[in-house]
């Protein structure tokens, strides 16, 4: 079962959007993106609803659907839909500009995904049953593919491909071997998964874990007396992960607590650095100030949009 009539929702966003039409450079107007935005109740999880923001391609709509996962865990698509590959971003002043890399200008139909549940405006009424595992996230984001192609039949066909960021590097493998599970054993409707892409993934916390201290040594950003305490601390780390992986539960969130004295001891070394860029100065807790986003997001007219 899936909830529809995005396009009211998405009209009031737009709404929005077209208020501060002045202040939006170039063609096509807000009035022409193609878009939908919305929730999907999720077949095996019926308390749960996810949110998803969709834009055509520009290009043509054969060219391949994409779906961005945003890492965390919990970070919302909505990071990404105006800070990095979306069709628009927001300035200070909460003006509109067209974003010229933006994914949907020549390269894909792109989905935004809030999730795991619980994420962003992804909720879910019985708390119980969120998901704390690859496994229940690739079933969720599976059913909810599964009711997004029922949706927009016309993209079954087109080529498929699953990107993300940071703790996407989770999410990213999971999906695609459920998916080929999914279509393999004839589940639902037939996924044309292609290929996946990750950023900055991290994928392997007992391997990448090791690797910050020689990294940062390389860089010049620590001594080779700190490497050398760092490497000690990273046979810690290595060991609760462990633990973590057999245990699960606390044992996690005291392997969390563990390992980030490594990259927290590089950056105490470092005041102000960017984690993300060493080029770069660290702005607002992300080291990337988003105040313009969450203002936008946060007024009440946006607000009464979903």
């Amino acid at each position: 079962m899936q909830v529809r009539n995005f396009s009211q929702l998405f009209l009031v966003f737009v709404v929005v959007l077209s208020s501060k039409q002045e202040n939006v450079n170039s063609d096509p107007s807000v009035d022409k993106l193609a878009r939908h935005a919305g929730y999907y109740t999720l077949e095996h999880s019926k308390p749960a609803r996810m949110f998803y923001f969709f834009f055509e391609s520009k290009n043509n709509v054969t060219d391949p659907v994409v779906l961005w996962l945003t890492g965390g865990p919990g970070c919302s698509g909505s990071v990404a839909l105006f800070t990095e590959n979306g069709p628009f971003a927001i300035s200070e002043n909460l003006s509109l500009s067209w974003n010229p890399y933006s994914w949907d200008k020549v390269v894909s139909n792109i989905i935004y995904v809030d999730q795991p549940v619980g994420t962003g405006f992804s909720n879910i009424s019985d708390t119980s049953l969120l998901r704390h595992d690859e496994t229940g996230v690739s079933n969720d984001l599976y059913d909810f593919l599964q009711a997004f192609f029922k949706d927009h039949p016309q993209l079954q066909k087109n080529d498929f491909y699953i990107t993300g960021e940071s703790y996407a590097g989770h999410y990213v493998p999971a999906l695609a071997s459920r998916i080929r599970s999914g279509n393999k054993n004839d589940e639902g409707i037939p996924i044309n998964l292609k290929g996946v892409a990750i950023g900055n993934g991290l994928t392997n916390p007992e391997i990448q874990y090791g690797a910050y201290a020689d990294y940062a040594l390389e860089m010049k950003l620590i001594s080779q007396s700190v490497h050398e305490s760092l490497k000690q601390d990273y046979v810690d780390c290595q060991s609760s992960i462990r633990i973590c992986n057999r245990d699960g539960g606390l044992a996690c969130n005291s392997s969390y607590y563990i390992c980030n004295q490594i990259p927290e001891q590089i950056l105490s070394e470092n005041e102000g650095i960017n984690y993300y860029d060493l080029r770069k100065i660290c702005v607002g807790e992300m080291c990337y100030d988003i105040w313009n986003v969450q203002t936008f997001l946060n007024q009440e007219n946006v607000r009464k949009a979903f």
